[in-house]
């Protein structure tokens, strides 16, 4: 049909649009029409008013521009609808061809292979739109069988098969484990902080004492204390958390002597004044008096030695213990009269180094552990450690007030003793005379 059209136009543009020279001029003017094969075979003539040659090419011109553009308009139409009638058909196609192969497969997988029906046209388009029903219809049936299975397997306990119950209680047991791993993990952190709480608040309790114990000694007239050793360590109560820590250790020691004032009215027993603990040993040496024992000194723990020393009066008494590890010699004096001595006390024993003495506890476990049962209650003072055996001269006078001699291991210091425990205090000491027992 195109071409024809095509004919028609140029035969009209070009054919009526010109005169032959065997034609006469007659001053009329002719315009083609297309005319339906039904209608009259002959070509009705509009007159048209004289123009000019120009015009009448001119108009002639706009005429074919116009009916081309009609044309080409309608020809994009055309295929576009051509687009869309070959989209459904394809679509048809499909879904006859699924209708198909549920017909003759029975219910096949789709991944088998079939014919390709890609641009195929149905035969009745009313058919495929059926089939297409059908199929919609049986999956949804199929859907609805599978949620009724469902349903009756929860109703009545039905399990998973075995295999994905099997995946089901190992992956559980792998969570499990991860879960008690984790709270584990969290347990030792909380463990670890509660150690280093723990440690911090001992540390600041210390401090707040030393602040306390600082500000008491400027309110009863801290110039009282005339020199560094001058102060005495207050433990009032029998507790486990007073006490008092030297913050030297001791070297290995072949031989100590070790002196001390002391005041206590405890009864039964004065407690513990001095323990000495060392890795590996923690009674290295220890001097106690507890029940109504007599005074013990205590070397590697299963030494011992019975003092002849009675300080339980309330008063200030020195008392002074000398030791050697040849044949395990010990002497014992009190207000500078020797007491007592003996030996095979822990001989040939050399004392061990790098341990903790506290003044006060008796040490379960090295720096701890302590028993309130074996606290001393009562007061001390210039707490002097040598690694010789003193002369009784010596001893004798520093009893008497003659003279002090600070240790050459450890010596009486406010800065080499830590105070610990709400109570527990640095105080000044009283001149020398009046802790005679005499005075």
């Amino acid at each position: 049909m195109l071409p024809c059209l095509y004919g028609l136009l140029w035969f009209c543009a070009f054919g009526c649009g010109r005169i032959t020279d065997a034609q006469v001029d007659d001053g009329k003017r002719y315009i083609c029409r297309a005319v339906a094969l039904s209608g009259d075979a002959s070509c009705p003539v509009t007159l048209l008013p004289e123009l000019s040659s120009g015009s009448q090419e001119e108009e002639l011109r706009n005429t074919v521009m116009q009916l081309r553009e009609t044309i080409l308009q309608q020809k994009e139409n055309i295929s576009k609808q051509q687009g869309a009638i070959n989209e459904l058909t394809k679509k048809l196609s499909l879904c006859a061809a699924a209708a198909d192969d549920k017909k003759y497969n029975k219910g096949s997988s789709w991944g088998k292979e079939r014919q390709n029906t890609m641009g195929d046209v149905p035969r009745d388009p009313n058919d495929s739109i059926e089939s297409l029903g059908k199929t919609m219809q049986g999956l949804k049936d199929r859907l609805e069988n599978l949620e009724q299975q469902q349903m009756r397997a929860n109703m009545s306990g039905a399990s998973f098969p075995t295999e994905l119950r099997d995946l089901l209680q190992r992956r559980l047991g792998d969570l499990e484990k991860q879960l008690l791993k984790k709270v584990s993990n969290l347990e030792e952190e909380k463990s670890v902080l509660s150690n280093a709480t723990a440690a911090y608040r001992l540390k600041t309790e210390s401090t707040l004492n030393a602040l306390v114990d600082r500000i008491s000694e400027l309110e009863k007239g801290g110039g009282d204390v005339r020199s560094p050793e001058q102060f005495k360590l207050c433990l009032p109560q029998r507790t486990n958390y007073l006490y008092g820590r030297i913050t030297k250790s001791l070297p290995e020691m072949y031989a100590f002597t070790i002196s001390m004032w002391i005041k206590s009215s405890a009864s039964p027993g004065i407690g513990t004044p001095f323990s000495y603990g060392a890795p590996g040993q923690a009674n290295e040496i220890v001097l106690i008096e507890w029940g109504n024992n007599p005074m013990e000194l205590l070397i590697n723990d299963k030494k011992v030695a019975q003092l002849p020393l009675d300080v339980r009066d309330g008063k200030w008494h020195h008392i002074c213990i000398t030791w050697t590890t040849r044949d395990g010699q010990w002497e014992a004096y009190q207000d500078g009269f020797k007491r007592g001595n003996g030996d095979n006390l822990a001989a040939w024993h050399p004392i061990k180094a790098g341990g903790v003495i506290i003044l006060g506890q008796e040490q379960d476990v090295v720096g701890g552990h302590f028993d309130a049962g074996q606290a001393f209650v009562g007061e001390l003072s210039q707490v002097n450690i040598w690694d010789r055996v003193l002369k009784p001269a010596e001893i004798q006078s520093m009893a008497n007030c003659s003279t002090y001699i600070p240790g050459n291991v450890v010596s009486w210091l406010a800065t080499n003793v830590e105070v610990f425990g709400r109570g527990a205090f640095k105080r000044p000491l009283e001149m020398c005379q009046d802790r005679l027992p005499n005075a």
